[in-house]
């Protein structure tokens, strides 16, 4: 860029567990001492049954995602079977902690929630910007707007609820930070994980333009 300015997420990331898959969502705003970018996905699909959300500064993550998925290639050629989530977010984390420990003059600040689905069933990790791994039984949030999806996860989240009802509560999580969070914003996306797979759910951009005539 030619102000030299780190892109970061800013952001709000939620996850959700569900008793029949795990729920994702993200907004869509990208910062830089401005707003950078308003329609930034910040939800990736790692495997066909694997995907992450991400914050911190936008290189990092895509470094480390492009790293992650191809680790796993590997290491489901290596050993002639699909690796497990619990395998995937500890392989991430091993990442994560090498890259935020090296010399450079832009710290490698870059977290994550982890959910996927696998032969012993669904899960939820929170990766935290220094290696550390978390496996979340209930919600997780993340980001700058994190308070703000806390207070409705902490009203509104109940113990077996479906799919259907957590891409709700997970765009209501979402949607309170971006009333009150200043780096969250511009629209909202929201995935899921079942026995199917990863399926996007829904794409909302939002939009506040007048119109001067």
């Amino acid at each position: 860029m030619k102000d030299n300015k780190e892109l970061k997420t800013g952001t709000t990331t939620v996850g959700v567990v569900c008793k029949d898959g795990i729920v994702l969502a993200a907004d869509k705003r990208v910062t830089a001492g401005y707003v950078a970018n308003k329609k930034f996905k910040k939800i990736a699909k790692i495997t066909d049954k694997i995907a992450l959300t991400m914050t911190g500064v936008v290189s990092e993550a895509q470094l480390l995602i492009k790293l992650i998925q191809a680790e796993l290639k590997l290491k489901d050629v290596h050993t002639n079977r699909v690796s497990t989530v619990p395998e995937a977010a500890n392989l991430l984390s091993g990442l994560i902690y090498s890259n935020v420990r090296k010399m450079s003059m832009v710290p490698g600040i870059a977290a994550f929630l982890m959910a996927g689905v696998d032969e012993n069933g669904f899960h939820l990790y929170d990766l935290g910007a220094d290696g550390s791994v978390q496996k979340i039984e209930n919600y997780s949030t993340d980001g700058s707007g994190c308070l703000f999806a806390l207070g409705v996860f902490e009203t509104l989240w109940k113990k077996n609820m479906t799919v259907e009802e957590g891409v709700k509560l997970a765009a209501k999580a979402v949607n309170a930070a971006i009333q009150r969070d200043l780096y969250t914003g511009n629209g909202i996306d929201v995935i899921s994980i079942t026995n199917k797979g990863v399926k996007t759910v829904m794409e909302k951009e939002l939009t506040a333009v007048l119109q001067i005539d």
